[in-house]
């Protein structure tokens, strides 16, 4: 039975749009879904389900968290394997030295081809950023609040949805996806 990682996107970043992650994993199990489990307060989850596609997966969280919990929440959902490569491709083994400051966003669909091209990569160093597949890295050694690069990193720019984790979180939940 696959493993896939759940990333909610906008829950528990302030006083509004709460979900406890016992609600969280109660409504996943209800789902169908098995072994679920979840990593902190941001809206992580692992479980597993019988063959669905990423997409419909997503479809299905949101649409509970919709009927559940009155919120529409958008949802990128990885299978363990492509959350296993996200942490392989690692751009900047060795230069991004603070998990904390180190940003994967995870889209449901690739950004175009013309966005890293319209960036401002030189003008926003020290920090770097780097883009594989559905997956942009940011590497920001001065810290996230006052990046540059990561505010033009969302769905406005990029298009469709996106929903980042510090590479703490990401290497987490590739170990907890991969026992």
């Amino acid at each position: 039975m696959p493993t896939y990682v759940a990333l909610l996107r906008g829950i528990n970043l302030g006083a509004k749009r709460r979900v406890a992650m016992a609600d969280l994993r109660d409504l996943m199990a209800g789902l169908g879904y098995d072994d679920v489990r979840t990593h902190l307060q941001s809206g992580n989850a692992v479980f597993r389900t019988g063959s669905r596609s990423a997409s419909s997966v997503a479809r299905a969280v949101e649409t509970a968290i919709s009927d559940g919990l009155g919120m529409d929440v958008p949802v990128v959902v990885r299978t363990a394997a492509q959350l296993a490569k996200v942490v392989e491709a690692d751009p900047f083994a060795g230069t991004a030295t603070d998990g904390a400051r180190y940003l994967v966003t995870f889209l449901d669909k690739p950004p175009a081809a013309s966005w890293l091209a319209d960036v401002d990569v030189d003008g926003c160093a020290p920090e770097q950023v780097a883009v594989h597949g559905r997956e942009v890295y940011l590497w920001l050694p001065t810290g996230v609040h006052s990046s540059r690069l990561a505010r033009l990193v969302g769905d406005k720019t990029l298009g469709g949805t996106a929903t980042s984790r510090n590479w703490n979180v990401v290497r987490k939940l590739a170990e907890m996806a991969a026992a």
